[in-house]
């Protein structure tokens, strides 16, 4: 049985969260910015349709991309290469996150990217800890993906594509970016064979839990973000 979260509720300990389905750990409470801060620091996200009440979860195991860790394949490459997106950085996250929400996926029918989670994370985004990583192509915005910056951690939520790779530079983007700012992990919530594909691996949610011990350390947004040019990775 999960537990229901009323406004002022702290979340349960993740090891409260079920086996099935797997990581669901409580319902209700809000969208706030401070709920959600909470729950990323403790290694929860929230994640529900439309018509359900806010879900939240912790999975064990928890998919992670070890940044040191990161592969992309030899056309990936060659397209980054030879120029054929130019990536930025938050220079358009509203429409990084409504591309997100709206971009039709197979074998999906809806989105949990809702009107109420659009405006939490745009608030988030004006309070220094959402980004994104968009790529360009002609001056038009063809692909990206956004996430939650917290310590030396960053949170990935979702990305687009509406040009083949797009959405794969911006991620070679964000990996490179994170090395500047030597970030080591991005918490890539959910197993799934693209992302496997990239180097991401499965952890225990212990060993997660600790990972966000050592690296969050701050309450306030970590700096190195700045709205603009992303330049060459």
């Amino acid at each position: 049985m999960i537990t229901w979260l009323r406004a002022d509720s702290p979340f349960p300990p993740v090891e409260a969260a079920l086996d099935d389905p797997t990581g669901l750990l409580a319902a209700g409470g809000d969208l706030s910015p401070a709920r959600i801060l909470a729950a990323y620091r403790r290694g929860i996200f929230p994640w529900f349709g439309a018509g359900q009440p806010i879900l939240w979860w912790s999975p064990d195991p928890r998919m992670v991309l070890y940044v040191d860790e990161f592969r992309a394949s030899r056309s990936l490459r060659k397209r980054m290469k030879h120029g054929h997106f130019e990536l930025r950085v938050d220079t358009v996250f509203d429409d990084v996150i409504e591309n997100c929400a709206t971009t039709l996926r197979a074998g999906q029918s809806g989105t949990w990217i809702t009107p109420p989670v659009i405006d939490s994370y745009n608030r988030l985004h004006a309070a220094g800890y959402a980004h994104s990583v968009e790529a360009w192509r002609d001056d038009e915005l063809v692909g990206g993906l956004y996430g939650i910056a917290m310590g030396r951690v960053f949170f990935g939520e979702s990305m687009f594509a509406h040009e083949t790779d797009a959405s794969k530079a911006a991620l070679v983007g964000l990996t490179h970016l994170l090395k500047r700012l030597e970030v080591p992990i991005i918490d890539c919530q959910q197993e799934t064979a693209h992302l496997a594909s990239f180097g991401a691996r499965p952890i225990s949610r212990r060993t997660f839990a600790a990972h966000l011990t050592e690296l969050i350390n701050s309450t306030t947004p970590p700096g190195g973000w700045s709205a603009g040019p992303l330049g060459d990775p």
